[in-house]
């Protein structure tokens, strides 16, 4: 049997980020352990993330608890097995103007849930857990004591900013053992590297959800939303897969980002999941119906929550897409397929494309192209020398410099992951 994986999850929920939370706190304990969720803006402004995670855990609660009185396995087996951290991170991109996906998601995220559905909303009581300047005593006494209120009992509330933590859960565990899932812009990511790159290097490999290499963006022609929405963080982020950093480092006037040593111990190992293979993998309204509508009508309080904010999800795309239409509206599940990935990378199936790694690069400054992830296509001899020749402009020929991305491209799952995704949530 595989070992267990150990995941940080980057996130900025979201409704398919919901979906990927939900998918791996759902998991067999021996599966994986989600020791942090750090939370960035990008669907929606951060502290709208943060509160709908504390719903989420509010209704994972009450779902298990249903569960039980009904003489029904609880579920939910890695959340019970170990207590993330749950922490709050960058409120905008690095450089670039902010970009929310409000219009997709809704204002809250959630399609507006928070006032169509009140009563799945905790009290605002657990906010101060999380504000730096207030005192550590409540979350002190209750974890001596056991004594948790019901909407954080399946939580740790971290009052470090989200970069300090996801440092602090790397210098905390063996190199090489922890994989961090990125699913929203790569903010915390870069200012995690920025701050201590060695550190950072201690993960297993960072996966991510972003850029779209031969498929058009999702909110330009060539932008995919996390890519475009901190086009320099994410440029920063996989500079670090280069042998040579600075070759591929945009430029920033940000006092926050120093730049990188000229020589780091090793290279970052990056998965890509450009929207290439993740609108590869959806879940049409009816497979939605057909599991969670019996639910509903159960009682379940896990499949109402998720219904309210799936009915609006469809609705939107029944709006956007010509032939998204009754039960064939169909979901792309860009985040989920990035979790399933991490508990799942054992699963030889699971590919990269033939010419990988690839050197993908992020554009940063261009008027109409932010965001894009640029790959040359030359048919051009590679350089082996240090010093980029006048026939190589940027580095992108060199054998010694340039990006090494492992683009994923092949997926055990690809037909059957909307079923497998509602088996997980929901049985």
């Amino acid at each position: 049997m595989a070992a267990k994986k150990k995941i940080i999850i980057d996130t900025d929920p979201g409704i398919d980020d919901i979906l990927g939370l939900l998918l791996a706190l759902s998991a067999k304990p021996e599966e994986v352990e989600v020791l942090l969720i750090s939370l960035t803006f990008g669907n929606i402004e951060v502290r709208s993330c943060l509160r709908n995670v504390v719903s989420m855990f509010h209704i994972i609660e009450r779902e298990m608890s249903w569960r039980k009185e009904r003489g029904q396995p609880e579920g939910f087996g890695a959340l019970r097995a170990f207590r993330p951290v749950v922490a709050v991170g960058a409120e905008d991109p690095l450089e670039d103007q902010k970009m929310l996906a409000d219009y997709f998601h809704g204002t809250d995220g959630l399609g507006g849930i928070h006032a169509s559905h009140p009563h799945f909303t905790p009290a605002q009581t657990w906010e101060h857990l999380f504000d730096s300047d207030v005192t550590p005593s409540v979350i002190d006494t209750v974890e001596q004591t056991g004594d948790q209120p019901p909407a954080h009992r399946s939580f740790i509330a971290s009052k470090k900013p989200a970069h300090d933590e996801i440092l602090h859960i790397l210098r905390e565990n063996d190199p090489e053992t922890v994989t961090l899932v990125a699913v929203g812009p790569l903010t915390n990511l870069a200012l995690a590297a920025a701050k201590d790159p060695e550190t950072f290097l201690r993960v297993k490999e960072v996966v991510v959800m972003g850029g779209a290499v031969n498929r058009p963006g999702n909110v330009t022609p060539v932008g995919e939303f996390n890519a475009y929405a901190d086009a320099v963080a994410a440029a920063r982020v996989f500079a670090l897969t280069s042998p040579n950093p600075a070759s591929t480092t945009p430029p920033t006037t940000s006092k926050l980002l120093a730049p990188y040593p000229p020589k780091l111990s090793k290279q970052l190992t990056l998965k890509l999941f450009p929207l290439d293979i993740t609108l590869r993998h959806n879940m049409t309204r009816g497979q939605f119906r057909r599991t969670v509508g019996p639910l509903v009508e159960a009682g379940s309080p896990l499949a109402e929550w998720v219904s309210a904010f799936m009915a609006h999800t469809f609705r939107q795309l029944e709006s956007m897409h010509p032939g998204h239409e009754g039960d064939n509206a169909s979901l792309s599940l860009h985040d989920p397929v990035c979790v399933w990935y991490a508990l799942t990378a054992d699963d030889e199936r699971w590919t990269p494309t033939p010419t990988s790694p690839e050197d993908i690069r992020i554009e940063t400054t261009g008027q109409w192209t932010r965001g894009m992830c640029v790959v040359d296509r030359r048919n051009r001899h590679r350089i082996d020398s240090e010093v980029a020749s006048t026939n190589d402009h940027g580095h992108w020929l060199s054998m010694r410099a340039g990006n090494r991305i492992t683009r994923m491209d092949g997926s055990p799952v690809e037909e059957a992951f909307g079923d497998i995704l509602m088996q997980r949530l929901f049985t």
